[in-house]
Order: C-alpha cells, then sequence, then structure tokens
C-alpha cells in the first residue's frame, strides 16, 4: 500500500489542514515510510504471545462495586458558580 499525493492532499482537506505543494510530497514519502514499517511489523511471529497492556505488569487497583447517593453534595457543588437546593443552577440554553 502506498499513499501518493492525491490522497495526502484529499486527507488534508479532510482533516481541514492545509498542506503546502511541496508539503504534500513530503508528507506522502512520510506515510510511505510509516506504512512500510508497518507492512514489517505484520512479519513478526507473535504466535503464543499473550496481548499486552504495558511493559511492566501491573494490577489495577479496583473497588468495591456498591452503589451510594455520594453523601457529599457540599463538595460537589463547592466548585458551582451557582446552586440552589443542592443542585447546579445553569443558564437555560433551550427557548
Amino acid at each position: 500500500m502506498s499513499v501518493d499525493i492525491d490522497t495526502v492532499r484529499r486527507v488534508a482537506h479532510l482533516a481541514r489542514i492545509k498542506v503546502g505543494e511541496g508539503e504534500a510530497e513530503r508528507l506522502a514519502n512520510e506515510l510511505n515510510g510509516i506504512l512500510a514499517f508497518v507492512e514489517q511489523l505484520d512479519e513478526v511471529n507473535v504466535d503464543g504471545v499473550a496481548p499486552m497492556t504495558s511493559a511492566v505488569e501491573t494490577a489495577l487497583r479496583q473497588r468495591e462495586d456498591v452503589v451510594t447517593d455520594g453523601g457529599v453534595p457540599a463538595k460537589v457543588l463547592s466548585n458551582a458558580p451557582e446552586s440552589d437546593d443542592g443542585f447546579f443552577v445553569v443558564p437555560k440554553v433551550v427557548e
């Protein structure tokens, strides 16, 4: 798979990125290099290799899954610009 200059221009247009004429050719070369590297990675045999989420094995801390009301409405509302009777007050946005 390779990327040509027209594809770079199209992607740049879709992403709303301004790309100059000389820059499009440079980006096409860079993208082709990246795609060649990815194709090279496909050649690696990963049979029997477990998927990893980190280079270092760690256990995530988990809390007990218990439903609560929070019990701290004053703390939750402490940074609110305006509140009333335990609720956030926001400007009306729909007429």
